[in-house]
C-alpha cells in the first residue's frame, strides 16, 4: 500500500487564489504555519512560468499546491502545474465573511485549509470535467431557447383565426408541429392568414432545430458519461466505487414541462 511522506521540516504549501486576471499565492511552512512569501502574478504562460520559478526559490523542498476550485479560473495554473510534476490539491470554494474580498488573505486560507487536512484531494482531471461542463452549459442555453419558442408558439397559436386553432385544438407538441409544417396558403386567402402560417412555420423550424441540437447534445453526454464510468463497465462489476461514477440521469436533465406536452387550448380560444 502506497504511504503518504510525512511532512518535513522546509515543505510547503501554497495556497492560490485566481480570478480572470491575476493570481495571488501565499507560501506557508508546514512546520510552523508562518506565511514566508507572498506572489503576484498574470493569469497567462508567461505568468505561470514566473510562478512556477518564484515558488522554486521561495519554497525549495517539497511543496503541495492548494488552489480554490480548479476547475474554473484555476485551471490553465493547474494543468500546468501538473505538466511541471507538482504536487496540486483542490480546496474547494471557501466561505467567506462578509466585505470586500481579500486574494492576498483568500490564498492564505486556501493554504491553511489544505495543511489542514489529513489526506488533501488531487485536483480534478479538466479533460472529461470540462467537456461535460461545456456541453451541460451549452444544453442549459439551447433548452432555455426550445422553452421559449414554444412558448412563443403556444401564444401565436391562442391569437391566431379561429380555422386555424381548431386544426391544431388537442394535438401532441409533436403532431402539432406537423400540422402547421403541412399548412398551406393560397392567393385568395387574407393578409392575416398567411402571416399567421408563415409565423407559426418559422417558430416550428426553429422549435425543430433546436431539439435537433439537443438530441446530439444528450447523445454526446451519454457519452461522456459512459467514458466517466469505464463505458459502463467497471460500476456492474463493482471493480469501481458506484460514487465516482456519473450516470445519464446526472447529467442529461428532464426536457419535462411545457416544452414536452402539447399546446393545449381551451375550448372557445
Amino acid at each position: 500500500m502506497h504511504r503518504r511522506r510525512a511532512r518535513q521540516p522546509g515543505d510547503s504549501v501554497i495556497g492560490g487564489d485566481l480570478d480572470r486576471g491575476t493570481v495571488d499565492l501565499s507560501v506557508l511552512d508546514t512546520a510552523t504555519g508562518g506565511v514566508h512569501a507572498h506572489l503576484v502574478e498574470s493569469a497567462d504562460g508567461a505568468g505561470y512560468a514566473r510562478i512556477l520559478d518564484e515558488a522554486r526559490r521561495h519554497a525549495p523542498g517539497r511543496r503541495i499546491w492548494a488552489l480554490e476550485g480548479t476547475g474554473s479560473f484555476p485551471a490553465g495554473l493547474s494543468d500546468v502545474l501538473a505538466q511541471a510534476g507538482e504536487d496540486v490539491t483542490e480546496v474547494g470554494s471557501l466561505k467567506r465573511a462578509r466585505g470586500a474580498k481579500n486574494d492576498r488573505f483568500d490564498a492564505i486560507r486556501a493554504a491553511q485549509s489544505a495543511l489542514a487536512r489529513e489526506h488533501p484531494g488531487n485536483a480534478r482531471a479538466r479533460g472529461l470535467r470540462e467537456v461535460i461542463r461545456t456541453l451541460t452549459a451549452t444544453r442549459e442555453g439551447v433548452l432555455v431557447s426550445r422553452t421559449k419558442a414554444i412558448d412563443e408558439l403556444k401564444s401565436l397559436i391562442v391569437a391566431a383565426p379561429e380555422h386555424l386553432r381548431a386544426a391544431l385544438r388537442g394535438l401532441s407538441l409533436t403532431k402539432q408541429l406537423s400540422r402547421i409544417e403541412s399548412s398551406t396558403t393560397t392567393t385568395t386567402a387574407t393578409v392575416e392568414h398567411r402571416v399567421t402560417v408563415l409565423a407559426l412555420q418559422s417558430i416550428t423550424a426553429r422549435i425543430r432545430f433546436l431539439t435537433g441540437q439537443l438530441d446530439e447534445l444528450d447523445a454526446e453526454l451519454g457519452r461522456s458519461a459512459a467514458a466517466s464510468c469505464g463505458a459502463g463497465v467497471a460500476c456492474a462489476t463493482g471493480r469501481r466505487p458506484r460514487g465516482s461514477c456519473l450516470t445519464v440521469a446526472q447529467l442529461i436533465p428532464s426536457r419535462a414541462g411545457p416544452q414536452r406536452g402539447s399546446v393545449r387550448l381551451a375550448r372557445g380560444q
